[in-house]
């Protein structure tokens, strides 16, 4: 198997690289996306002690996957799986259209 030379590697990394790296950038300038304001609408309703709800799709904007970072002080004296099923609960309908959903949860601090 011959190598490639240096030059010929560089440029298929840009190729590979550059589409990537342009689309995480729109992404960082845009508004929610419709999914991301749904699921965020949805977790206000379930969890109005909530002080912190951010929800972002992982997945390029096409809805499915979706990382979801939730304080509430209904989580209190719950341990991590717990609260992880109280969002699952609160998002059932959602997810059955998703690929996958990373859950942080958190109690706020006094």
């Amino acid at each position: 198997m011959a190598a490639w030379s240096p030059s010929t590697a560089a440029l298929l990394l840009r190729r590979i690289c550059a589409i990537p790296l342009l689309h995480c950038a729109q992404r960082m300038f845009a508004s929610q996306t419709e999914g991301e304001l749904k699921v965020t609408q949805i977790l206000k309703k379930n969890f109005p002690q909530a002080t912190t709800i951010k929800v972002t799709d992982i997945s390029g904007g096409c809805g499915a996957m979706y990382e979801i970072q939730i304080e509430s002080e209904e989580f209190k004296e719950k341990r991590t799986v717990q609260q992880h099923q109280m969002v699952n609960q609160a998002l059932k309908e959602e997810i059955k259209g998703m690929h996958g959903l990373r859950i942080f949860t958190s109690v706020p601090k006094r």
